[in-house]
């Protein structure tokens, strides 16, 4: 059922259809989403960014909540699952606009969650880490992070269904928790650090291709260096911290 999910008559006909033909909608994983990596600096005349991932991460996954809610409540069943991402709890550097609205969307689950406990109604929310897919293609090499494969990811999913735990983070999330729970100022220091160690890309400063432009200078090969020793500090870091799954 082909649906834009940031236009409400669009979502009403869609469910409408659905549950004309099926009756209703037992779980719900809202996986549509849209990703922009891009710093603050490049991203002063660019507000759309912040309004068209808001548009998809947060207005697109509560249109599909709101509106599939009556029926679960009436069934007193239902189980919604949200993909998030662990830059929510790591507060990763160059994605403010999108952390900012799986952040809106983490808020809004926890909520409706709490509303809904007692008619059946269930949520998870997944911290999902990079996944490798098209939508990380354009920032490439620039990301930071370990990198997940969409079987591992698909199957965090499959668990989310089966399980319906309250969420399911991996060690790198949980290490951004612990970061801003214990030692908020040290977090903002090692994230300054990974800011200047992962360069925006060619695409978020909008080059056409990713060759470096003349008239910049290349990246010294001991600024590479440090940029390649941060990247495995951090995954060392995050396998030495379980992912937590309650």
């Amino acid at each position: 059922y082909p649906c834009d999910i940031t236009d409400d008559e669009s979502v009403q006909h869609t469910i409408k259809s659905i549950l004309a033909e099926h009756d209703h909608v037992d779980m719900l994983v809202n996986n549509a989403g849209r990703s922009i990596r891009r710093g603050i600096y490049h991203s002063t005349d660019r507000f759309h960014d912040y309004e068209r991932t808001m548009a998809v991460n947060y207005f697109g996954a509560v249109r599909l909540v709101l509106a599939l809610l009556p029926t679960m409540r009436s069934r007193r069943f239902g189980h919604i699952v949200n993909i998030s991402s662990a830059g929510v709890q790591a507060a990763t550097p160059r994605f403010s606009a999108y952390v900012a609205s799986k952040a809106a969307l983490d808020g809004f689950s926890d909520v409706a969650a709490s509303e809904t406990l007692a008619d059946g109604i269930t949520f998870t929310t997944i911290h999902m880490p990079l996944v490798e897919t098209p939508m990380i293609a354009p920032t490439g090499e620039y990301n930071n992070g370990p990198i997940t494969s969409p079987e591992k990811a698909a199957a965090m999913v499959i668990r989310a269904l089966i399980e319906r735990p309250k969420r399911i983070d991996v060690p790198l999330g949980t290490l951004g928790d612990l970061g801003t729970l214990f030692a908020p100022h040290t977090k903002d220091r090692i994230l300054n650090q990974m800011y200047q160690a992962f360069p925006d890309s060619p695409a978020a400063k909008g080059q056409v291709d990713k060759e470096t432009p003349s008239d910049v200078p290349a990246t010294p090969s001991r600024q590479r260096h440090s940029r390649s020793r941060i990247r495995k500090l951090g995954r060392r870091a995050a396998r030495l911290v379980p992912g937590t799954h309650w």
